[in-house]
């Protein structure tokens, strides 16, 4: 059994997998901001914790993650509030959570970022751009921290029912996948501590997770 902070534990993936985990027999905590998501997320099965990442410093966040086992990042602004919300949550808070981690002394980290190829063909705005560039900055800073870390990079978000099978590897062709599987990747992961500092690209396939996360422990 492993206790999980998660941040963005509200939304649509983290709402996921606090209900995998839960089902698994670990212990979910998804860190919340809003007094009308805590129920909710009880339901699923979760011990919600109450924080809003962008009033944080690291040091109070650390003292919310304190007990936990594994972090799972998968908080973003979805492009609501402009680049100034996609800074404070994609960026400065990743930056907060990384550092919050370290002094929690949790090693294990898991981060949801973004395909590279999302917009490619595609006439992008200035706040997408400047998404990109957060989400690659993100990843570079924790690539480069001490912690035992997986970013999972996963393509087009889609809101069909999952399948559980998926492409994951270190480089693959631009897809879609299922927040469900997205979720399910997550939780396969940490159930797998042997992959670890490893970029992932995860889209639909015809691998059940369990076989695609296995095969990326072997690499």
């Amino acid at each position: 059994m492993s206790k999980v902070f998660i941040i963005g534990g509200a939304g649509n993936i983290g709402r996921r997998l606090a209900s995998l985990l839960a089902a698994n027999g670990h212990v979910a905590r998804p860190l919340f901001r809003k007094a009308e998501q805590e129920q909710p997320l009880r339901e699923r099965g979760a011990e919600p914790v109450n924080g809003d990442l962008t009033a944080l410093d690291a040091t109070s966040l650390a003292a919310l993650m304190k007990g936990s086992d594994v972090v799972v990042f998968t908080a973003g602004a979805g492009g609501k509030g402009g680049e100034e919300m996609t800074n404070a949550i994609d960026g400065k808070g990743l930056t907060t959570a990384v550092a919050a981690a370290q002094q929690a002394c949790i090693s294990r980290f898991l981060l949801v970022s973004a395909f590279p190829e999302a917009g490619r063909n595609k006439n992008l705005s200035a706040s997408f751009e400047n998404y990109m560039r957060v989400k690659k900055a993100a990843d570079v800073e924790l690539a480069q921290s001490d912690l035992d870390w997986v970013i999972l990079r996963p393509g087009t978000l889609t809101d069909e029912q999952g399948q559980g099978r998926v492409r994951a590897g270190l480089a693959i062709p631009y897809g879609d996948i299922p927040r469900d599987d997205v979720a399910a990747t997550l939780a396969e992961i940490i159930d797998q501590p042997a992959v670890s500092r490893v970029i992932i690209e995860l889209t639909g396939g015809e691998v059940p997770v369990h076989e695609a996360v296995k095969q990326l422990a072997t690499r």
